[in-house]
């Protein structure tokens, strides 16, 4: 291949590029983060319009307690008012007060525990038991063993 075909060939794929770059909205993402920096002086079309349907309201708030039972170190998955995958000293517990918004109050807000393994006294390794208390009240409970379960429980 010859140098002056090389350059045409480099210099038409230099076109395209900016040609498809270009095509691709480029222009906007720029109004856009011009609108970022402008915050209170924002163009008024780019300010949502206040109708007041976007607001979530709370249902009646509730104190949620999620257990894990057993000895030693486990793995422990929850849900409850935030999430999170960690390992734990067992016995463990922990409690939020939280109530549910918007459409959680009619099909439900889940709370979840998943409990990892733990050792019994005569050394078998099991699934750790877990239980879910809403206000005082016990709602779900596992007591552990071969199969592994999770707690789970729709807050209303």
């Amino acid at each position: 291949m010859g140098e002056a075909m090389r350059r045409t060939l480099t210099a038409t794929a230099f076109v395209l590029a900016a040609a498809l770059l270009t095509g691709c909205g480029g222009g906007e993402e720029t109004q856009a983060d011009e609108r970022k920096g402008q915050g209170a002086n924002a163009p008024e079309s780019a300010k949502p319009e206040d109708t007041g349907e976007g607001t979530a309201e709370e249902g009646e708030a509730h104190e949620v307690t999620i257990k894990v039972e057993g000895t030693g170190k486990s793995n422990v998955m929850y849900t409850l008012d935030d999430s999170d995958f960690t390992e734990v000293e067992l016995p463990w517990t922990k409690t939020a007060t939280i109530a549910p918004r918007g459409a959680e109050s009619k099909v439900g807000r889940l709370v979840i525990v998943t409990p990892g393994n733990t050792t019994t006294a005569d050394g078998r390794l099991v699934s750790a038991g877990c239980s879910i208390t809403v206000d005082g009240r016990k709602v779900v409970e596992f007591k552990g063993g071969e199969k592994g379960k999770p707690c789970s429980y729709k807050l209303k």
